[in-house]
């Protein structure tokens, strides 16, 4: 029935009896009449209702009445059902006496019980608490809840034949009679006695059960023959928890201070953590564990010892008690434990870094031997006992770990010197290498026991280990792993003495300047300068050295200056310059420019004359990466002055059959150049930098483990500027951007390739054919009637200098320029910087679109149907992804502004020098802020040199008049023309 709010009502309490769940309580609301009596009108509250009844309701009602919801049983069964069902159903199936679930019971038993508990504990805030009638009236009874908590005392009387066991009860100083009384637990845990209308709890939380027996039994008795089981299981934990009158044994209360004792052993990560408990003497037992797993974790166990007695730290109850049996009785040994102290021992380990839990703490084998070395001697000195447990199959050491090492510079080497100290044991550094590099952490010490080396050692030196040469005995560092030794120093790693001409390694700043050979005929740019003292400084100290400096910087010059030094102070032998064959020519043409005086040996070609002895008439030898592989065996009996590697990633795969070629040969001194040290991996750089220092980045395996993979695969930044310090003092790189104040606006540079065999028979044969028709009609017809024969037979001869495919759509070979193009394309464009590339040829840049597509790489394209010129130009001058752009002459000689670009390359050379500037100032015009590199591609000994040198024989009449080819072949003489045909 309905309760209004408009009057007097109030919130009761209502104990009632389920079949299934126990003892529950029921919520409700009951209309009060004029005398303040309750009524029978009355009606249920809920979560769902409650805010109605607000102006008679507290915060504990609030949680009262969740609580009280969550506990009935349609609450119960939606809770604990996985579908749906009827509530009678719910518990006719889960509480069968045979079928039902046992595990659910005690699932709902547990979550019940908790609520109660908290009920019962919130009810004593002046809440009314009745009994419900069973007609379901909620104020049939009134009861009360004991102000204050009861105490228990369990008795126990042992005689000769068993031992009787009951429990009194005392509440306010009196004792309860509640045997017999039709006293009710309404809760068991803990428990809650309804005894003559009152609700008793306990000052310490007793387990209903332990009562329940005795609601209507005196006592219980235990036999003789299994007492000591009962006493050991049961008796035991009540002399823990409880008050406990015996006769007939004893129970002796003791008091000591607790010493702390951590003891450690293995266990494998993957096993169970095994079950363990303290015996009398301390140790900790346990199951086998798997001592062949690689990852091992070491368990600490922190047990406390009491006088004779120890305990574990699991559960940190204020009293133990352990059974000894008598020849005629039993004592109960109840130690009183501080936990106090415990607590601020277990404290101690934790401001250590040692958290403890349970008892327990785990930590990996290296972390856990790093804490025992770091704390081990303080915590001793602080009362902690330490030990291995007994019975594992490895001794290991606890004690003191340090290392002090020293390195010494030698006359060509580092010498390295050290001693490792475990404990009272001083060990040689030098017994620690296979370790070290192998990664193993188990040293045995000459008493056997196994003492872990620090992981923090593998990190600091296992760079020295595996960059060091020597034998069992002793350890010795080349001078060029200096970085590393500085290192070393740097972080108080090791003692380093060596002498003040080393220190110079450290600055590039404080190279010393040389003056410039006499026979070098031009001028070095400041920071060309600056590269040709850098070659000295790596020379001077033995070192090898690698100048990457960017495409169009100047690294041809400035070797050419320091092998002109090399020839004016008294080089002994000849040096060896390996490259491309399509380099040959451009090293050729730039050392008659300015090293004129250098005696070059052009070692190429199927006709070279394959002898050493000749290399005394010279002091440069020019050859390819080719013949060096073909002539290994020749090449490696000379010691040369300099071995120089142009574009030197020609070696990046250290297995090839190149790379291995050039290691075997022999020389003073040895030089890599390159645009791009690294292609596609850090192998790259492994390789080049062991040929011109070998040792300095240790071997192969040991490369790819510790730098290869953590940088590539695991961006490692820590392995990257180790990497970097290593190889610093042997490269010097600088970019355009760098020296932009040094470069004039615009850098032309010629390019010359070299054709290949088929190439070059293609070009002979039609070079003949038409000069014997054009040299007939001039003879015969006269310069002007030969004009159109002379202007297709040059076209067909450029077409083929470019590609004979141009001439020839069946031709199927390669051809020499393209092959540089693409090199130089690649250069370019895996540096990031972007390309202009101009052809007068249209079949020309088809060829260079079909290798750009097969090796993917974007462009953008124009010619004269090229129908969205405007849109291409946008797309290359934003889209940072387009690094190249493929333009026809005729379509993009003028009206373009591409500044995006800075590298401009002009495929074939074109009569008027001034429409090529045309194509430059593409790229070269205002907004362009960097230095624009144009390099003009020319196949050697073919009418594209010739034309060349007509340009520059009448440069200003080209300059001033000529715009086609026609006016030029109009003003070409019989000499000029017999020229081209040459």
């Amino acid at each position: 029935m309905k309760v209004f709010t408009t009057q007097p009502f109030a919130v009761i309490y209502s104990l009632f009896a389920h079949e299934y769940l126990g003892y529950l309580f029921e919520s409700f609301v009951v209309q009060v009449n004029t005398k303040q009596q309750l009524t029978l009108q009355h009606q249920n509250i809920s979560p769902k209702n409650a805010d109605e009844f607000s102006s008679r309701l507290d915060a504990t009602d609030y949680k009262l009445i969740s609580l009280v919801e969550q506990i009935q049983q349609e609450a119960v069964v939606k809770k604990f059902s996985a579908k749906k069902t009827t509530v009678a159903d719910f518990f006719l199936k889960t509480f069968d006496a045979e079928k039902g679930d046992k595990v659910l019971q005690d699932t709902i038993c547990r979550y019940v019980q908790g609520r109660m508990a908290k009920i019962l504990d919130l009810l004593r805030h002046d809440k009314q608490v009745f009994i419900m009638g069973k007609d379901g009236e909620p104020t049939w009874k009134e009861i009360k809840l004991a102000p204050e908590k009861a105490s228990i005392l369990f008795h126990f009387r042992r005689n000769e034949e068993n031992t009787h066991y009951f429990p009194t009860i005392k509440y306010a100083g009196e004792k309860l009679e509640f045997q017999y009384k039709d006293a009710v637990l309404v809760c068991n845990e803990p428990a809650w006695l309804l005894l003559d209308g009152v609700l008793y709890s306990f000052q310490k939380d007793v387990d209903g059960k332990k009562l329940q027996p005795f609601l209507n039994k005196k006592f219980i008795l235990i036999p003789r023959k299994v007492e000591e089981a009962y006493y050991e299981k049961f008796v035991a934990p009540l002399v823990e928890q409880f008050d406990v009158y015996a006769k007939g044994f004893d129970i002796r209360s003791e008091k000591y201070a607790p010493s702390p004792y951590l003891t450690f052993s293995e266990i494998a990560e993957n096993d169970n953590a095994p079950q363990l408990f303290v015996n009398g003497n301390g140790h900790l037992n346990g199951n086998g564990l798997n001592k062949n797993t690689s990852n091992v974790k070491i368990l600490f166990h922190l047990s406390f010892k009491y006088g004779e007695y120890s305990v574990s730290t699991q559960d940190l109850k204020r009293v133990s008690v352990s059974l000894e049996k008598t020849p005629d009785s039993y004592v109960f040994h109840r130690l009183i434990r501080d936990i106090e102290r415990e607590k601020n021992l277990i404290k101690e380990l934790g401001n250590r870094a040692l958290e403890v839990k349970n008892g327990k703490a785990y930590l990996d084998k290296n972390l856990a031997f790093a804490w025992l070395a770091a704390h081990a001697q303080e915590l001793q000195e602080q009362g902690f006992t330490i030990k291995q447990l007994n019975g594992g199959t490895k001794n290991y050491f606890i004690g003191e770990v340090r290392v002090s090492v020293g390195i010494r510079e030698n006359t060509d080497w580092f010498d390295i010197y050290g001693t490792v100290h475990f404990g009272e044991f001083e060990i040689p550094f030098i017994k620690l290498k296979s370790y070290i590099l192998n990664r193993k952490n188990e040293f045995r010490l000459p008493n056997g026991q196994i003492a872990i080396i620090p992981e923090e050692w593998f990190t600091q030196y296992i760079e020295l280990f595996a960059f060091s040469d020597g034998d069992d005995t002793e350890l010795t560092l080349r001078k060029h792993h200096m970085a590393l030794v500085n290192e070393l120093q740097n972080g108080n790693l090791a003692v380093v003495t060596m002498s003040r001409k080393l220190e110079k390694l450290r600055e590039f700043e404080t190279i010393e300047d040389k003056p410039m050979p006499v026979g070098f005929k031009g001028e070095l740019r400041p920071y060309q300068k600056a590269g040709y003292n850098w070659l000295h400084f790596v020379k001077d100290y033995k070192f090898g050295g690698c100048l990457a400096d960017d495409m169009g910087l100047g690294k041809t010059v400035q070797t050419l200056a320091m092998l002109q030094f090399q020839k004016e102070n008294g080089a002994q032998s000849a040096s060896l310059l390996v490259m491309p064959t399509s380099l040959i020519y451009n090293w050729l043409n730039e050392a008659q420019r300015f090293t004129p005086g250098l005696r070059i040996l052009n070692y190429t070609g199927t006709y070279r004359e394959k002898t050493v002895s000749q290399f005394k008439h010279y002091d440069l030898v020019l050859t390819s990466y080719g013949i060096v592989r073909l002539d290994k065996e020749l090449l490696k009996g000379y010691l040369f002055d300099y071995i120089i590697l142009d574009e030197s990633q020609s070696i990046k795969n250290p297995g090839s059959n190149t790379s291995l070629a050039v290691r075997e040969l022999k020389s003073k001194h040895k030089l890599i150049l390159t645009g791009t040290p690294v292609e596609n991996s850090t192998m790259d750089l492994w390789s080049q930098m062991s040929f011109i220092n070998p040792g300095l980045l240790g071997n192969q395996a040991f490369f790819k483990e510790e730098f290869l993979k953590p940088i590539e695969k695991e961006k490692d930044e820590v392995k990257t500027k180790k990497l970097h310090s290593l190889i610093k003092p042997f490269i010097l790189r600088r970019h355009k951007s760098q020296v932009a104040k040094e470069l004039p606006e615009k850098i032309e540079q010629l390019t010359y390739c070299k054709m290949t065999e088929e190439q070059e028979q293609a070009y002979e044969e039609t070079k003949s054919f038409y000069r014997n028709k054009i040299l007939k009609g001039l003879e015969e017809q006269g310069t002007v009637n030969t004009q159109f024969m002379l202007l297709q037979g040059l076209m067909k001869l450029r077409q083929i200098a470019n590609h004979p495919r141009l001439a020839d759509t069946a031709y199927e070979g390669e051809s020499g320029k393209m092959k540089e193009i693409l090199r130089m394309i690649r250069n370019v464009v895996g540096k990031g910087h972007k390309v202009l590339i101009f052809s007068q040829f249209v079949k020309h840049l088809d060829i260079v679109r079909a290798a750009l597509d097969e090796r993917h790489i974007t462009y953008t394209y124009l010619d004269g149907n090229t129908k969205n010129r405007q849109q291409q130009v946008d797309r290359f001058q934003t889209d940072e992804s387009i690094r190249v752009f493929l333009i026809s002459l005729k379509a993009g000689g003028v009206g373009l502004n591409l500044t995006a670009a800075d590298y401009v390359f002009i495929l074939d050379p074109w009569w008027n020098p001034a429409i090529e500037a045309q194509a430059v100032d593409r790229a070269h015009r205002i907004g362009q802020q960097n230095t624009v590199f144009t390099y003009k591609f020319i196949s050697k000994d073919t009418v594209e040199e010739k034309i060349l040198a007509l340009q520059n024989k009448k440069l200003q009449l080209v300059t001033d008049l000529i715009s086609t080819d026609e006016s030029v072949i109009k003003n070409l003489t019989k000499a000029d023309i017999e020229s081209l045909l040459s």
